[in-house]
Order: structure tokens, then C-alpha cells, then sequence
């Protein structure tokens, strides 16, 4: 390299100190932005100035401006600031950025306990999660990947699979049903937890054709399926809940269910994306993943039922 051509371009800190002061018209403020010192910016600026061999600010009443050249160099030394940038992060692949559109429910309650195991096998994906009850548009609102809830088919040229069926039980805190047997006669009077998919009259429905009564006091309807869960939780009524919502509260003893019955609605929830996804590679290990808990989430009920089965048939 020519030592007199390296010689005529300023340091790096100086343009550095330079472009920071050119933005906010202030040596302090620079000198904050570069955490160095304003006295370290002042002394950068005069090198600078010397080795350019011109005034790059001017002094105006309490504050700086730029001259003439100072604004020309500013320019300038942005704009290479800019392509460095630039240069840069096209060394650095960007991280995968997948958005997903689910139900809040969904989420609160199968989705974001899962979630460690997604990130830990995907450290490279940036997972954006749109929680609403709105049906999203893919194109419009950006949408990768939805779970919606009913029946195919959702629309044209989109990609549809089954994640889980809606097989809805009632479930309650065990603690409002001290003494009383499960499974036949619930025989006090209760509270029925009701979402807005208003569900109860056919569960209510299939107990009377399996001549099991249920009593009821009142009703407290809530907007959201996660909320009637959250309140069966804490003592306050019966909910009736998709089993994979609320499978993990049943696990770990927070709720049980009241029967055995279960009530299949010939509804489910659904994977769906558009034919030609925006991002076919990601899309597809995502909806890969989501498969894979939903199967270990139904061999875990499985084994769960299982084990039950098995304590209530053990001899006393």
C-alpha cells in the first residue's frame, strides 16, 4: 500500500467523532453517543480539521454549526458510515423470522409452554406470535403459519392439516368436590364456566343420555376459553375446555375432570399456511415441530388415563 495515501485519509475515531457531532450539533452529546470523553471529541475534530486543512464547524452564540465543507464532508462520511453498515450485515445472515397466528387460548395454554423446546432447537429462527381472536390475512397481516380452530376447508390456495381434534371435558378445581363422588352424580349445585363457543348444552345434553345429572346454580360467562379454565382452576365453577388445553393442569393435580365423559365436536384445530409460503424451509420445520408436540402431547394423556384407569380399578 502507498504510505502516502494512508497517510492522507483521517483516523477512523475522527470521522467517527466527526459524523456523531455533524448529526446532533453538539460535542456532548457526541461525546455521550461514543462514551468517550467531549474533550476526546473536541480533539478529534481539530485533528481532523488539520488534516484537512479547513474548518469543519463554527461557533454560533452557545452552540455549533457546520461550515460550508463541514456539511459537504458530512455527506459523505454518512453515506461510508452507511455502505460499513451495510457491509456488514451482509456478513451476517439476518435470523429467520417466522410469524404465527393463533388463538389467545392457544397460546396460553398448548403453545407458550412449549416454546423452550422450540427455541432451543431453533436458535437461529425469531419466532413472532400474533395472539387474536381476529381471523388473519397471510399477505396483509404478514402471516406465515396459522392454527385455526373448525372445519376445513379455510380458503383457496392455502395448505391445510389437522393438529388436534376438539374433544371437550369439564374439568374443576379439586377442591370444590371434597366428599363427592365423581364420574355418576355430581350432587351439589354448581357453577358452569362458559366460553364464547357456548358449548355446555350439548355436553349437558350427552349426561342426560348417559342418565348422569348435573345440578346447576348459575352461569359465568367469560370471552375467552382461557379464562374459564383460569377460573375452574381457582375454585369458581366447572369449565368445559379442549382436553389438550388442559391436559398439563390435570397432570400436575390443578384440575380434574369432573366425568368421563368426553364430547367430540367434529371441529379441530388447524394448521394453515398458503400453498407458496413466503419461506417454504422454515414454515415447514415449524409445522414439523408443532406436529411432533401435539403427538407427545397425546401419548402423555394416554399414559396419563392410563395410570388413572389403573387406580381407580385397584382393589381397597
Amino acid at each position: 500500500m502507498d504510505d502516502d495515501q494512508d497517510e492522507s485519509l483521517p483516523s477512523l475515531n475522527a470521522l467517527r467523532a466527526f459524523e456523531a457531532a455533524s448529526r446532533h450539533l453538539s460535542f456532548r452529546r457526541a461525546a455521550e453517543e461514543l462514551r468517550v470523553t467531549e474533550g476526546a471529541v473536541g480533539q478529534h475534530i481539530r485533528g481532523l480539521e488539520t488534516n484537512l486543512g479547513l474548518k469543519l464547524f463554527e461557533r454560533r452564540g452557545r452552540g455549533i454549526a457546520l461550515t460550508e465543507n463541514g456539511e459537504t464532508y458530512s455527506v459523505s462520511v454518512r453515506r461510508a458510515f452507511d455502505l460499513l453498515i451495510d457491509a456488514t450485515k451482509a456478513l451476517r445472515p439476518e435470523p429467520l423470522k417466522i410469524t404465527i397466528s393463533v388463538t389467545p387460548t392457544f397460546a396460553a395454554k398448548w403453545l407458550i409452554p412449549r416454546l423452550p423446546d422450540f427455541t432451543s432447537a431453533n436458535p437461529d429462527t425469531d419466532l413472532r406470535i400474533v395472539a387474536t381472536d381476529r381471523l388473519s390475512h397471510f399477505q396483509r397481516d404478514g402471516i406465515d403459519l396459522a392454527v385455526r380452530y373448525g372445519r376445513p376447508p379455510f380458503g383457496a390456495g392455502l395448505d391445510t392439516d389437522l393438529l388436534f381434534e376438539d374433544i371437550q371435558v369439564a374439568v374443576a378445581s379439586p377442591d370444590i368436590l371434597r366428599g363427592e363422588r365423581r364420574g355418576k352424580q355430581i350432587v351439589s349445585q354448581h357453577t358452569l364456566l362458559h366460553d364464547t363457543h357456548n358449548l355446555w348444552p350439548q355436553f349437558l345434553a350427552d349426561l342426560l343420555r348417559q342418565q348422569i345429572p348435573l345440578t346447576v346454580e348459575k352461569n359465568i360467562r367469560f370471552s375467552q376459553t382461557s379464562l374459564a379454565i383460569d377460573a375452574a382452576a381457582e375454585g369458581q365453577g366447572i369449565a368445559l375446555a379442549n382436553l389438550e388445553f388442559v391436559a398439563r393442569d390435570i397432570a400436575a393435580g390443578r384440575l380434574v375432570r369432573i366425568f368421563e365423559l368426553a364430547h367430540r365436536t367434529h371441529a379441530g384445530f388447524y394448521l394453515v399456511s398458503p400453498r407458496k409460503p413466503r419461506q417454504s424451509e422454515p414454515v415447514a420445520t415449524l409445522r414439523k415441530w408443532l406436529h411432533v408436540q401435539a403427538s407427545k402431547a397425546r401419548q402423555a394423556e394416554d399414559a396419563h388415563a392410563a395410570r388413572s384407569l389403573s387406580r381407580s380399578s385397584a382393589p381397597m
